[in-house]
């Protein structure tokens, strides 16, 4: 019985060790620190270029669909569409795209890219490098074949004296 405990809790502990989860839990901690930063400047920049137009908080825009919209004791008299509110949501989510997207996505897209780029180019540089190596060891070994099919020929092969295929100098 301890050993299925044992191996549970060893399971539970490998998943928490993964790279991904750890991943995962440092991104939502950014996240929640970057939400800070949008809100700032939705509250800060865009409300009040909203309120050059009309008031300066995106909360306050709504429609009446059905009735006066009016507050009589405490309760809203008819439907209102608080269309503000998801205005100004909608304008967090765009500036945290933009951000997310100009600031990290693009930028590690573009390195990517020159690195792909840079690793093409070292291996069309190596595979230039073995053709030609390829090259010379194929035209060596047609040599060394032209010469000892002569060497044989005359009869200088297995007697220990010929010439030697690297330099083409006699060797004993």
């Amino acid at each position: 019985m301890s050993e299925q405990k044992v191996s549970v809790l060893d399971g539970f502990k490998a998943f928490l060790m993964r790279g991904n989860v750890i991943d995962l839990a440092v991104a939502v901690v950014i996240g929640a620190a970057f939400t800070q930063i949008v809100n700032a400047v939705v509250k800060g920049v865009i409300n009040p270029l909203v309120g050059a137009l009309g008031t300066k908080d995106l909360d306050s825009y709504s429609s009446c669909i059905k009735g006066t919209c009016k507050v009589v004791n405490g309760q809203v008299d008819g439907i209102q569409i608080l269309w503000g509110s998801v205005l100004g949501a909608t304008l967090s989510f765009l500036i945290t795209a933009a951000v997310v997207y100009f600031l990290m996505v693009l930028p590690m897209a573009k390195y990517l890219a020159r690195k792909a780029a840079r690793d093409a180019a070292k291996e069309g540089t190596k595979e230039v490098i073995e053709l030609s190596e390829l090259e010379v060891l194929k035209e060596i070994r047609d040599t060394l074949v032209a010469q000892s099919g002569r060497g044989s020929a005359s009869g200088t092969t297995g007697s220990g004296t010929g010439t030697d295929p690297g330099t083409g100098t006699s060797r004993p």
